[in-house]
């Protein structure tokens, strides 16, 4: 869980994040809405993905990274638990 909170720590992730809210994206499409290097986003999406907060789906040469949305109900629910108990 401390990857999770370590990778919504970063704005930069969290706009990623908006954005793939809205649609599924190729890193292409992601760096083109960041003033980034390439790799910065790459790395951006290396965090992401490793904390489980975006899934990746491999398309030949492409790459489309989406939101994984079972993660995001799993830590509603358990925060949610948390304040009720």
């Amino acid at each position: 869980m401390k990857d999770v909170w370590d990778a919504l720590a970063d704005k930069t992730r969290r706009e990623i994040l908006d954005l793939l809210r809205k649609r599924p994206h190729t890193a292409g499409e992601i760096s083109d809405q960041f003033d980034l290097a390439a790799a910065t986003v790459s790395h951006h999406l290396s965090v992401l993905r490793e904390s489980g907060l975006v899934k990746s789906d491999r398309r030949a040469q492409t790459i489309i990274y989406s939101v994984n949305l079972e993660l995001f109900r799993r830590l509603v629910a358990g925060l949610t638990e948390f304040i009720e108990s």
